[in-house]
């Protein structure tokens, strides 16, 4: 049987949205394999909706909204940008592959822009095939979208703009530079905290059998679990009798 993939597109109300009425009335022609929501704005896509929709059974999702320097919010298009292309880098990193996430612009008046871009976007997917289902797959996901639904980084998605564009009050400014790599540090070690949480859904875990799991060292793991402790997160199983503490999920 040949593949049909399945696309979850998110359209900027304006433009993308607007091209894609136009693609139907001028009758261009293009696969029906894409669902679409509608949005106000490109940058109100918030990057935990991607894990969430891969969770949800679709293959691809893409990413519509104005031409850089028509956004009707003035920058959302190009805080989209930068979210989507450190989210796309997070999803390459898990091994998830983040060619099945697109980010491009339509205007109202580009019908057959939207037309070429779905066909294009389908035919890829198609290319790639299923999105692969698979425990651990689904354990990344989940991870990764606990992870940018969490508070922390919540809090510094939405600073960053704000911290390179405004100066301090000694007059300085962040270097972007610096700011993306705190965040990546601090999401990548968010993402092995709520994967840890959901290897011990399973069951009690020692520290060595859950850095094997992650493919860290122990040296490299021990700090992780000391967050968690001290988060209330995870805790220690009383009713194991061993050697090797076992860790155990909290509530």
């Amino acid at each position: 049987m040949s593949f049909e993939p399945k696309i979850l597109s998110f359209l900027c109300n304006w433009c993308a949205y607007a091209g894609a009425d136009l693609a139907g009335i001028s009758r261009f022609q293009y696969p029906p394999n894409t669902r679409v929501i509608r949005v106000m704005c490109s940058g109100r896509i918030d990057p935990a909706f991607i894990p969430r929709t891969f969770l949800a059974g679709f293959d691809g999702v893409m990413i519509l909204g104005c031409h850089p320097g028509d956004c009707h919010y003035i920058s959302g298009n190009i805080q989209a940008e930068r979210k989507i292309a450190f989210l796309r880098k997070l999803l390459a990193d898990e091994g998830i592959g983040g060619e099945r996430l697109l980010l491009d612009w339509v205007s109202a008046g580009e019908g057959q822009r939207f037309a070429e871009l779905t066909k294009g976007f389908t035919e890829l997917i198609r290319s790639l095939g299923p999105f692969p289902v698979t425990e651990e797959m689904e354990g990344k996901l989940r991870a990764i979208h606990a992870s940018l639904a969490g508070e922390k980084i919540r809090w510094m998605v939405g600073k960053a703009p704000e911290l390179m564009e405004k100066e301090n009050v000694y007059g300085e400014r962040v270097d972007a530079e610096r700011v993306g790599e705190v965040l990546e540090t601090t999401v990548r070690e968010e993402l092995r905290k709520n994967r840890i949480l959901i290897f011990l859904e399973a069951g009690t875990m020692t520290a060595k059998e859950i850095s094997k799991k992650l493919n860290l060292s122990l040296k490299e793991t021990l700090p992780l679990l000391v967050s968690l402790v001290g988060e209330g997160g995870i805790g220690f199983d009383p009713s194991e009798e061993s050697h090797y503490p076992r860790y155990v999920r909290s509530g």
